[in-house]
């Protein structure tokens, strides 16, 4: 992904980013440069997914490897994708708005079948990184056209600026295992905005800011999107709750036969 629109990008991107909690830039990425991370997530998805382990990859119905709806760490797998959270105008956006430097960590599909394709509750990214300062940024590209009918995003605006964490349980919606139980209040609904966009936006948000996306109601449209985690460097991770709140996880959804 070339950096020449690097200014562009970041222009007042901080600012936004604190009062709001998430950015959006429209048409970031050209026309070019969407045939060639589709062309390469295409075949992502025919070399790598067949040698990853069912719990770096979702789908929508198991045993439908047509329905595909979220895949993880795809950095650790593909060269490709490795360079482009780790060398792209992403990384240096996620710097800006840290304000520090930042560590690549995660490179996730995800994708709404159409017809088929849940909602995703709202939730905050943050929770499930065990990071203590949690300052993280989750940037995500639209890969083609998104809408309220094929679940666009929606992000509570200031919803970053409050202490802590809201309080989550155990959803489920596989690939977001827990979503806020007291989702809904008059703030919540007053500071929803939405976000429609083209292929090619790119979208970035706190790791405290609350957002969900609605189910896919097209019976003809996907809805796909790739999304790129950063933690600033002065973030701990506590790998030892992580690594234990996965298997804990993992175990679950095993259990439920639904990996």
């Amino acid at each position: 992904m070339q950096k020449t629109n690097l200014q562009a990008v970041l222009c007042n991107a901080k600012t936004d980013y604190d009062r709001d909690g998430y950015i959006a830039r429209y048409s970031l990425i050209g026309p070019s440069e969407m045939v060639e991370i589709n062309t390469q997530l295409d075949q992502f998805i025919l070399n790598c997914v067949p040698q990853m382990s069912n719990t770096e990859v979702y789908y929508e119905e198991k045993g439908n490897s047509g329905n595909i709806k979220q895949m993880m760490n795809m950095n650790k797998h593909s060269a490709y994708f490795r360079d482009l959270v780790e060398n792209s105008v992403m990384r240096d956006l996620a710097a800006e708005l840290l304000g520090e430097n930042v560590r690549a960590v995660n490179v996730e599909y995800f994708n709404k079948p159409p017809g088929i394709g849940k909602p995703t509750p709202a939730h905050q990214d943050g929770y499930f990184f065990h990071l203590t300062p949690s300052k993280a940024v989750t940037c995500w590209l639209a890969l083609e056209d998104v809408d309220d009918e094929n679940g666009c995003i929606h992000y509570v605006r200031g919803s970053h600026k409050a202490e802590g964490f809201r309080q989550h349980s155990r959803s489920n919606i596989l690939g977001f295992s827990q979503g806020m139980t007291d989702f809904g209040t008059a703030l919540d609904k007053d500071n929803t905005v939405s976000f429609p966009c083209g292929a090619g936006t790119l979208l970035a948000h706190d790791s405290k800011t609350v957002h969900w996306a609605g189910a896919n109601q097209s019976n003809t449209r996907s809805r796909r999107a790739l999304g790129f985690v950063y933690f600033a460097e002065s973030a701990k991770h506590d790998k030892i709750a992580s690594d234990a709140y996965q298997a804990k996880l993992h175990a679950d959804l095993r259990d439920a036969k639904k990996i």
